[in-house]
């Protein structure tokens, strides 16, 4: 106590959804979209329809394996309750709730309902991480240290190693596979790129296949920790309930876009290997071939003088 106030003392926010560095990797891939619809005036005819669809579409499948890594609403939930709001004080607030996972750590946010109350301005959003390289108890320490709001450090601690809810290895263990088999899903995406530029389109085909089974395997395994009961939150007479996020249900998304587009491109090269050419601009190049070869001249002199 400092003159009978408790102490708070100010700490970088962190975004529960959007932070650096998911606004990077969006960046990045917009300049790449946007070099592209610079260059694509110079393609001629519908090919142009073409380009833009197969680019567009990669893009957009290449930064949401990346971006979802960073997000924090792989599961999400929300409740608005009456609760303490400090320690040692019995002033009650109506505030919402929230808690966010991703797959690197845990959000909660606290918004009172209206935000200013008891004197305080009630909008708090505090990240713990979990990832290999961070110290989850460390940072539930420091929010102690830190004099949070009492409904963040009681929902963070649910996810402590000493919780007796022991759900803090789930996630993490489940959180690190799911972000691997999206690394490997990235590296899969730029292979099948590569595929279709050189051009082996039968066999891009088949990688985006591999893309989208990575992907579905991240979901498959951040969805392992569903399998075990999660300890209640609870507010008075309401309840803290999670479910799947925007991020998980994104990934599941273009997870099966890719196995759409690749199914295509395999059904096409076995059926109609000429649509599929003339789709990634190959049947238009091979007509333009035979055209030059019609137009050659030979010299009769030159001829008669090799003979």
């Amino acid at each position: 106590l400092f003159d009978g106030i408790y102490v708070f003392y100010p700490q970088q926010r962190k975004s529960f959804v959007f932070d650096v560095s998911t606004i990077i990797v969006i960046i990045v891939f917009l300049t790449l979209a946007c070099s592209f619809l610079i260059i694509i005036p110079g393609i001629r005819g519908r090919v142009r329809l073409y380009w833009l669809v197969r680019v567009l579409l990669s893009l957009v499948v290449g930064v949401v394996i990346v971006a979802v890594q960073y997000t924090g609403d792989w599961e999400s939930g929300w409740v608005t309750a009456n609760t303490s709001y400090k320690s040692f004080s019995h002033a009650l607030v109506n505030a919402d709730i929230g808690l966010h996972i991703g797959l690197a750590g845990v959000n909660v946010t606290l918004v009172g309902n209206p935000v200013n109350q008891v004197n305080e301005t009630i909008n708090y959003n505090e990240h713990f991480a979990w990832s290999f390289d961070a110290d989850y108890d460390h940072s539930y320490s420091e929010g102690l240290e830190k004099g949070l709001p009492s409904p963040i450090l009681y929902v963070a601690e649910k996810f402590t190693t000493q919780s007796p809810c022991g759900v803090h290895n789930q996630y993490r263990i489940s959180g690190h596979y799911a972000s691997a088999a999206l690394w490997v899903a990235f590296c899969t995406w730029l292979i099948s790129n590569m595929l279709f530029s050189m051009p082996a389109l039968v066999y891009g085909g088949y990688m985006l296949l591999v893309t989208g089974a990575f992907m579905i395997f991240s979901l498959l395994s951040f969805s392992t920790v569903k399998n075990s009961p999660m300890c209640e939150i609870q507010f008075g007479p309401a309840s803290l309930h999670t479910g799947y996020g925007g991020s998980f249900w994104l990934t599941l998304a273009v997870g099966l876009l890719c196995f759409v587009v690749g199914v295509t491109v395999v059904a096409l090269h076995f059926f109609n290997l000429d649509l599929l050419k003339t789709v990634f601009d190959l049947h238009v190049d091979e007509v333009e071939e035979c055209q030059e070869m019609a137009e050659v001249y030979v010299n009769p002199q030159f001829m008669n003088n090799a003979l």
